[in-house]
């Protein structure tokens, strides 16, 4: 199959997310917003640049669910009961752990001859190299191929030859009267 896609990539939303399919010339984006699809195609051999970098936000992950977590247990421990606010105190703790474990999030910025589009092709920033690593093999192919089939021989460019007549006016002065008289019909 020529044009097998293969899925390198998803980053998942809360309604949608988009899925990043690689073939043999393309890289494909289907972007999932609740039950629409849009697709983006992006020709290798027209790829530019496609760079990855952490989210400036991204330590308010751990942050905000681990003060509200934690926030909530203290308040359930000295309300209602101490196993109660452990539990959610545990909760919280965790899920910041887990966040910070995970990594940054990650942003991306895909430039092409055409356009300039930003689109999650990552979710966490430690995961950006291997994809991209993919997709750069496939790039160096598809213009590797591009390269390697034969161009139209360039013919050489030829020297214009100087001609005898310029203009109307600078034919009719070089030309002797007797060959106009003829010409004209009479």
């Amino acid at each position: 199959m020529p044009n097998a896609f293969r899925k390198i990539s998803r980053v998942g939303s809360l309604t949608g997310g988009t899925k990043w399919y690689l073939s043999e010339d393309c890289l494909l984006a289907a972007k999932r917003v609740m039950y629409a699809v849009e697709y983006r195609r992006f020709y290798l051999r027209d790829l530019e640049s496609i760079v990855v970098w952490p989210s400036r936000m991204w330590p308010l992950r751990p942050i905000i669910p681990g003060v509200l977590f934690g926030a909530l247990g203290a308040l359930l421990w000295y309300t209602v009961d101490s196993t109660t606010g452990a539990i959610f105190g545990g909760i919280g703790l965790a899920w910041a752990l887990l966040e910070l474990a995970l990594g940054p999030t990650a942003k991306t910025r895909i430039r092409t001859t055409g356009a300039t589009v930003d689109l999650p092709l990552v979710m966490r920033a430690r995961r950006a190299r291997r994809v991209l690593g993919r997709i750069d093999a496939a790039v160096r192919t598809a213009r590797a191929e591009v390269s390697d089939q034969p161009a139209a021989p360039i013919a050489e460019p030829q020297r214009p030859e100087p001609s005898v007549q310029t203009s109307p006016e600078a034919a009719s002065a070089t030309t002797p009267v007797g060959d106009l008289t003829s010409t004209n019909g009479s």
